[in-house]
This record gives structure tokens, sequence and C-alpha cells, in this order.
């Protein structure tokens, strides 16, 4: 490891930053940060801040959670040290917690959100949620991913729930990317009873339907700005 670092000081920045945009942010980040003074320059760049993906893909290839040790070096150093350059951050279910209260992020307007259970997607778009006033006072773009669950009627009802709760909680937001593995269980079925949700502020939606009338459900007029 000395050697490759004494080698790579020895390269002029123009290289260096080559060789690091074939890396992931993440690597980048967890290898380089801190070592030096001229490395520690080069990855703060905003190409390797501003939008950071911290999960890793599964071999059922599903997204999970960073290895332990990587996960607590982020929440503890890395994360608050480069904060206010973060502008978007993908995380699965069960590290966005400790990495979203890990720090401030002052300049954070996009999410992903992704591997999560529609139990934990009802609890975090509520009033009494840690993570409420991300969603009401900066999130302008979110992604939703949301796991299958055995009862698929209870899934229908979860995810027209979370459709809701999320438009009626994040009061900034202007794209919504709901299910973007579109598999047939994040589709949502609107009912007679489903409760009117209005959203001035949405620009741009993707989601899945389960049929037409449904479909015309969103473009009755609710979303005036799409």
């Amino acid at each position: 490891m000395d050697g490759s670092l004494i080698q790579l000081h020895d390269l002029p920045d123009e290289i260096l930053m080559i060789i690091l945009k074939k890396i992931s942010n993440i690597e980048v980040l967890y290898s380089f940060i801190g070592v030096n003074k001229r490395l520690n320059e080069i990855v703060h760049d905003s190409i390797f801040t501003n939008c950071l993906t911290l999960m890793r893909d599964s071999s059922n290839g599903l997204s999970d959670r960073l290895i332990k040790r990587i996960l607590d070096r982020f929440c503890l150093q890395i994360l608050p040290s480069i904060h206010h350059k973060i502008k978007w951050l993908n995380v699965e279910s069960s590290s966005m917690e400790p990495i979203l209260l890990s720090t401030n992020y002052p300049n954070l307007y996009g999410l992903g959100i992704y591997h999560i259970e529609k139990e934990t997607a009802s609890r975090i778009f509520t009033e009494e949620s840690p993570l409420i006033h991300i969603f009401q006072n900066q999130i302008l773009s979110l992604v939703i991913d949301i796991v299958q669950r055995k009862d698929l009627s209870l899934a229908e009802n979860g995810n027209v729930h979370i459709f809701t709760r999320i438009l009626t909680v994040s009061s900034k937001l202007q794209c919504l990317n709901f299910g973007p593995s579109l598999f047939p269980y994040q589709r949502l079925l609107f009912r007679s009873l489903t409760p009117i949700v209005v959203s001035p502020t949405l620009l741009e939606l993707r989601v899945s339907v389960q049929n037409f009338i449904d479909c015309l459900y969103l473009v009755d007029g609710r979303f005036d700005q799409l």
C-alpha cells in the first residue's frame, strides 16, 4: 500500500483524477480520505462527493448494507467531513437511519431508498420519524424501491398508503420514482376509499399502476404541475 501511495504521489493531479474516476466514489473516499493533504484535497472534489451510493449489490441482485467497518467509518468520520458537499444519497433500508442521522446534509436534495419493507417505509414518512425534517424541508427528488410481501393484498394497500404518506409529508417534492424495479407487487391499486392526495409541487412521477382506471386517478388534476 505504501509503495502504491508513493507511485500515486508522483502522478500529476490530472492523471490521478482519471484513475480515481474509474473507481467507485465509496472506494475512493474510504481508501484515500485523510491519507495526506494532497490526496485529501483531490478526493474532496465534487465529482467524488456530490452523489454517494452507500450500499452494495448482494449475490441475489438486491441491495445490501455496507460491511460494518466501512459503514461505521463513513458514519463517524467520512460523511461528517464532506456533509456540505453531498447532494444525493442512495441507501438501503437497514443502514438508512445511521447514515442520514450521522450528520447534517445542508445541500442534500435527492434520496434513493432501496430494499425497504413496507412497515419501515410507513414508519419513516410520519411526523414521529427522526427523518421527517429531511423529507419536509430538503428532498426534491425521491426514489423508493419496496421489497416483496408474501400477502399481496396487504402489499397493494401498503403501496397506496406509502405513496400517500410520501406526498403528504414531502412538501417540497418535485420528482418521485415509486418502485423503479417495476415488479408487479410494486404497482399501485387505487380504490374508491383511497384518501385524496394532492401535490402542488410534483413535476415528475414514475410509478406502475394496476390498470387504466388507476392511471386516470393520477391524471385527474390533483397533480396539476405534472
